[in-house]
């Protein structure tokens, strides 16, 4: 694997393109430490090593690599673009309209990427409203602090930080695309990437300086052996063999050739647990902007606010595998992978084609996707059990929803790369 990194480097084309990525990777960091202006930068700093915040804002704050927090310009980080692909990505299947784009090929994507950029700033505008909003009251955003974020709270202070954030959250989309274009591709993915891989040095050093040397090795020697499942989980497959048959068109033959549909057994991604840490969050929100006393608020400040509560486990735990089921069977059409292999001469060894090919398949998905939801539920359950056992999950980097996308990017862009290499008839990385 050395010496193909070492290859990478020495082919020119594909080494401008790595350092190319290198230095938009560099100038994204930079400005997710850059404060928005009107905010004051001591005071946020002074909070942020005095008190630890968690749920929706602790989710936002590590994809945007600790920026949400600071209040920078790329406060927003990604999560705006991400939002707006799901959006888009779900929308597919209830509006027409846009399932017919999809189907259009390469012109229709563009057109969905449009829709997208469009959908990302304005979300990015009501996020950034809602986050200085939340700012004003800083206690809210940062459990326990009393000093003042944005000591000027006009409306044009207020309006100068809402555009300094879109606009951050449209460079960022920005940077992705150009990495996409001429870096080595995966453009968004690696910005996440870069967010979330920026915060494990100083996560590691914590831990060593709370905790002690015997455990900052066990949480190295724990996140070896969880990176490692989950790169055994993320590559292991369920291959269905489909076999075309051949046909003559005029004098050529054509067909003949076997080949397999692919089924991942965590199909989803990491956007079960997205969904889950964000609708969990729900209640907690409610209960902090209504200050109710009543009893329902009682019950949800007991059980569904502090992680290490059995309740809030298995409610974890039961909304990650709920949506792992909702989001595979929308994304993966059974009835509409049937129809392209009946319409192309596909069929699968042993399965008619058509209906019994559809039942088929959705009878494999439904199998494949149980050990796939329980592998998501417990990967995301690791930092609380982390926080058991350390008392703190913010320092606990090898758990949840970082691991997930780390190893899956870096798994991404692997494979990016070696295909490229390949073309040059050279060895690649997973050789």
């Amino acid at each position: 694997m050395l010496s193909a990194f070492g290859m990478a480097f020495k082919t020119p084309e594909l080494r401008k393109k790595i350092f190319f990525t290198l230095s938009i990777m560099a100038l994204f960091r930079f400005g997710s430490v850059v404060p928005t202006p009107g905010v004051s930068y001591t005071n946020v700093k002074q909070c942020i090593d005095q008190a630890q915040t968690g749920g929706l804002f602790g989710l936002i704050n590590l994809f945007s690599g600790g920026a949400l927090l600071q209040l920078s310009v790329f406060a927003l980080g990604i999560m705006p673009y991400i939002t707006a692909s799901i959006i888009i990505q779900l929308l597919t299947v209830v509006i027409p309209r846009f399932e017919a784009l999809k189907q259009e090929g390469q012109s229709g994507t563009a057109t969905l990427t449009q829709y997208t950029r469009y959908l990302t700033i304005g979300l990015a505008i009501l996020q950034s409203t809602g986050l200085v909003a939340v700012a004003r009251t800083p206690g809210r955003l940062i459990s326990g602090c009393s000093l003042p974020i944005i000591p000027d709270a006009s409306w044009q202070r207020i309006l100068t930080m809402i555009v300094v954030m879109t606009a951050g959250t449209s460079v960022i989309m920005w940077l992705g695309e150009l990495i996409t274009d001429r870096g080595v591709g995966n453009g968004m993915s690696i910005l996440i990437f870069t967010s979330i891989a920026a915060g494990f040095p100083s996560q590691l050093w914590s831990i060593k300086l709370q905790k002690g040397l015997f455990a900052f090795l066990f949480v190295c020697a724990v996140g070896v052996l969880v990176v490692a499942a989950v790169v055994f989980v993320e590559q292991a497959q369920r291959r269905i063999p489909v076999q075309y048959a051949k046909r003559m068109v005029g004098r050529q033959a054509y067909g003949g050739t076997s080949t397999y549909i692919p089924i991942k057994v965590n199909q989803a991604g990491v956007i079960p647990v997205i969904f889950a840490s964000s609708l969990l969050y729900i209640p907690s929100l409610l209960v902090n902007f209504t200050n109710s006393q009543a009893g329902w608020a009682v019950w949800i400040s007991r059980n569904l606010v502090s992680g290490d509560h059995p309740i809030y486990m298995a409610a974890y735990a039961t909304l990650i595998i709920f949506f792992t089921y909702f989001y595979v069977a929308i994304t993966f059409n059974p009835d509409e992978v049937a129809d392209n292999m009946k319409k192309y001469g596909g069929f699968i060894p042993g399965i008619r084609a058509g209906r019994p090919t559809s039942e088929y398949l959705q009878y494999v998905l439904s199998r494949i996707t149980a050990p796939g939801s329980l592998y998501l539920a417990l990967v995301a359950i690791i930092p609380i059990l982390a926080l058991i056992v350390f008392g703190a999950s913010q320092n606990f980097p090898f758990g949840g929803t970082a691991i997930l996308i780390v190893v899956g990017v870096g798994l991404d862009t692997a494979k990016q790369i070696e295909s490229q290499l390949q073309q040059r008839s050279y060895e690649g990385f997973l050789k």
